[in-house]
């Protein structure tokens, strides 16, 4: 865990849950594994304080737990999980564009609150969705509940772990902590629930008031009706299917750009056949036969048999090797090679931000690098065609930035220069580690950035948010447009302007966050697939 990291983790944690939290969060990163007492005694902080924050952490899958051979139980805070707060933008926003508002807000709302069962997802949806239609339109709760099937189907959302029903015999004591167990096959399971409704609007203050006593008869009937069907079942993102559909993009979107649309068309039919089947480290997909290949492809492509097997014989002879063969059955059986498509989309990240850094000579000098493996530096100079003296310059400038390694191959035991090969190299997994260690740190100090624009216009900010909510309910009385004109001009043209200002900056800030992020994303993806090989 490297500093760049626990910072970042930091600022996220302070971001989205506040000071304890991440007082506490950041306490585990640094020192492992802890138990409740040494957590309270080394923060400083009340115990109830800690409880609370650590229920906040668990209920977020921020920190796990463990009971010991001892009996005591240990905290632990998943780092990785903690930077995953990052990208939730795109998976909600991935949501959204593959399930519409519905699958938005039904992601949206699990990731803000953590875990949740479906029938509190569906009802707290459609009373938004309702919030947002025309007067007289509500939200069917079927409608959402489908949506939420759907995504259940393809595994965007799964069941949390659960504590297994065991029968409480008077003798034992109660475990000190309980040991949530997961059934694979129920994992994506949905209960099957007859919810019927539709989406509820707030109402305004006068009506609160009247169905005050209402609320708290109906609250007290409630209390003794039975739990919902579904009490006990809790759902959560799957990040990882959300990391695959990423991954596969990145991959279609990569054969795109080197051959052409019906190749990535062919390409992304093949990642979609696979995609419930294939693990996310998994090397390889599963194997397809043409003929499937051939009857899945969408309704709009109207190729021949001939024409796919030729283009999947392309597929499968590239250089890159996105596509591989690996039988001849059923008109030839083909795979994704997928650890290699992620090697191949690292390895022109880094080509990318060398020609950005240093300039188009020196991507020159280190693409022939990642081809020829192996050079000393007047082949360098040959191969590249570059000066000798341009050709040194721009070689150090990458050594010393730990772009390019440099290997020596003595000829003697006592390691002379005089009888020593130098030769230039890339090793693309320790520049791809150095590279995220960078865009963490990148990422923190834009998240720093925010925080002192917001902080510095803070009055500004304070008044604007006044004069908006006066306007509101100013308009929501009928005011006339006079006195709405006399509330605006509460904030003035230069005031504004500054407005517009810090609004365009931190835009620009998030925007750049969420494009370092892809960068991560991508680096992440390759380094993990290095580990995993098989």
């Amino acid at each position: 865990m490297t500093q760049a990291e626990i910072k970042l983790c930091s600022l996220l944690l302070q971001e989205h849950f506040g000071e304890i939290v991440e007082k506490i969060g950041t306490y585990l990163i640094r020192t492992g594994t802890q138990p409740l007492r040494m957590i309270v005694n080394d923060t400083g902080l009340l115990l109830d304080q800690v409880k609370k924050a650590l229920c906040v952490l668990i209920q977020h899958n921020l920190v796990t737990y463990q009971l010991q051979k001892r009996g005591f139980v240990e905290y632990e805070a998943q780092c990785k999980r903690i930077l995953r707060i990052l990208r939730y933008p795109r998976y909600i926003y991935t949501a959204k564009t593959l399930y519409s508002d519905t699958g938005e807000l039904i992601v949206e709302e699990l990731l803000l609150n953590g875990k949740m069962t479906m029938s509190a997802v569906v009802r707290k949806v459609a009373d938004r969705l309702t919030e947002t239609m025309e007067d007289g339109k509500t939200m069917d709760y079927a409608d959402v509940a489908s949506t939420f099937v759907r995504l259940a189907d393809t595994h965007f959302v799964q069941r949390c772990p659960s504590v297994p029903e065991i029968p409480e015999s008077p003798e034992a004591p109660p475990p000190p902590a309980p040991t949530l167990v997961v059934n694979e096959k129920d994992m994506y399971v949905v209960p099957r629930l007859n919810l019927v409704g539709k989406g509820k609007r707030r109402r305004s203050c006068d009506e609160e008031e009247n169905s005050e006593h209402k609320a708290k008869r109906q609250k007290r009937d409630g209390e003794s009706s039975e739990p919902p069907p579904d009490d006990g079942i809790y759902w959560q993102v799957n990040i990882d299917r959300f990391h695959q559909h990423f991954r596969d993009q990145g991959i279609v979107s990569a054969v795109a750009n080197r051959m052409d649309q019906t190749s990535s068309e062919i390409v992304r039919t093949m990642l979609r056949m696979s995609e419930v089947t294939t693990s996310s480290g998994a090397p390889y997909t599963q194997p397809l036969s043409s003929n499937e290949i051939f009857r899945s492809l969408p309704a709009g492509y109207n190729i021949v048999k001939q024409v796919l097997d030729q283009y999947l014989t392309l597929l499968a002879d590239d250089p890159l090797e996105f596509v591989g063969k690996s039988g001849d059955s059923g008109g030839g059986m083909y795979t994704v090679n997928l650890h290699k498509a992620l090697a191949s989309l690292a390895t022109a990240t880094l080509e990318s931000i060398v020609e950005e850094r240093f300039g188009s000579r020196c991507a020159r000098i280190f693409r022939l690098l990642l081809r020829k493996k192996h050079l000393e530096q007047k082949q360098v100079e040959d191969f590249a065609m570059i000066p000798a003296k341009e050709a040194k310059d721009m070689l150090y400038k990458m050594l010393s930035e730990n772009f390019v390694s440099l290997q020596e191959i003595p000829k003697t035991p006592d390691h002379a220069p005089s009888r020593t090969f130098y030769l230039y190299t890339v090793n693309v997994p320790s520049s791809a580690r150095m590279l995220l260690h960078r865009c963490y740190r990148s990422v923190a100090n834009l998240m720093e950035r925010r925080q002192y624009e917001t902080r510095e216009n803070k009055r500004l900010l304070e008044k604007s948010q006044r004069v908006e909510a006066i306007l509101a309910s100013m308009q929501a009385t009928g005011a006339e447009d006079v006195q709405l004109q006399e509330i605006e001009e509460m904030i003035t043209a230069p005031e504004r302007q500054q407005l517009e200002t810090l609004k365009r900056n931190v835009n620009k800030i998030d925007a750049s966050e969420n494009q370092v992020d892809e960068t991560i994303f991508v680096l992440e993806s390759f380094i993990e697939s290095t580990i995993r090989r098989p």
